[in-house]
């Protein structure tokens, strides 16, 4: 979830050429907690990645969100799975785009009899227990917002920005949802971040964490906007101490179940 800059500087230099005025947005992120923890990519250290059981597990270790990546399969399904083939997590093969749901239908998630999960089937699972972090990887904005209204979950859902369209598409047809965006790697200093966020309105941000300083944080939370960077890692329970005294107030994280349990003892959750 890096490497945007292009990404951000083409919406910057759009919203400047046509001279729209943008205002800051009601924060909606759905997460009521102190400190907010999100599975990436739902729990799947403890099931396979992007799976009905990896939600099930991210709610029984009490995280807030799932983050789960949303793709098209060429008969216009929406089904969950982060790559662009379905090779390392399945057992099939193909780019999702160019395979019909029936023939994803066939495989099963790797070491696992979990199957390829459409979204409607993970709204089921969260609604009224966890909150979804929506990765939206490659889909139609106007399917995705009508399936999330017909469960009700749009109080629910973040989604994250990948393309300019998709930033363009989701405020022109879904303007209440919240949008997650990453912090550009230019962005230096407290002046740099106003103004990048006036320019480019959205309610969460993203990246690294390493990205950010205390002085960007504190900025961010004084124009009503969430820093939830990515801290996830085989060794990133190393580094929650310092992102905490950094000042953030949530993490996507590979370990939920232990940065939770972490937190409680410091009275954080």
């Amino acid at each position: 979830m890096r490497s945007f800059i292009l990404l951000q500087l083409s919406l910057i230099l759009g919203i400047l050429a046509s001279g729209q005025q943008v205002h800051f947005r009601k924060n909606t992120t759905g997460s009521n907690r102190k400190f907010t923890v999100i599975a990436h990519r739902a729990d799947h250290v403890s099931a396979p990645e992007n799976s009905l059981e990896a939600i099930d597990s991210a709610i029984q270790h009490e995280a807030d969100f799932v983050e789960l990546d949303l793709r098209t399969t060429s008969d216009s399904f929406l089904v969950i799975m982060h790559d662009r083939t379905i090779d390392r997590t399945t057992t099939g093969s193909g780019k999702v785009s160019d395979l019909m749901m029936n023939q994803i239908d066939t495989c099963h998630l790797r070491n696992s009899d979990q199957k390829v999960p459409l979204l409607e089937q993970c709204l089921k699972s969260c609604i009224g227990k966890i909150n979804i972090y929506l990765d939206f990887k490659d889909a139609d904005v106007a399917q995705t917002y009508s399936v999330i209204l017909r469960y009700h979950a749009e109080n629910n859902v973040l989604v994250y920005i990948n393309e300019p369209e998709q930033y363009r598409a989701w405020r022109r047809i879904a303007p209440d949802i919240p949008l997650i965006i990453s912090l550009p790697d230019t962005i230096r200093t407290p002046e740099q971040l106003e103004k990048f966020v006036g320019q480019y309105p959205a309610e969460v941000l993203d990246g690294d964490y390493t990205d950010y300083t205390p002085e960007l944080i504190r900025k961010a939370k004084s124009l009503g906007i969430q820093a939830w960077p990515d801290i996830q890692g085989p060794d990133e329970m190393n580094n929650w101490e310092k992102a905490i005294e950094m000042g953030f107030t949530g993490l996507q994280s590979d370990h939920p179940e232990e940065l939770i349990r972490w937190l409680k003892k410091r009275k954080l959750r």
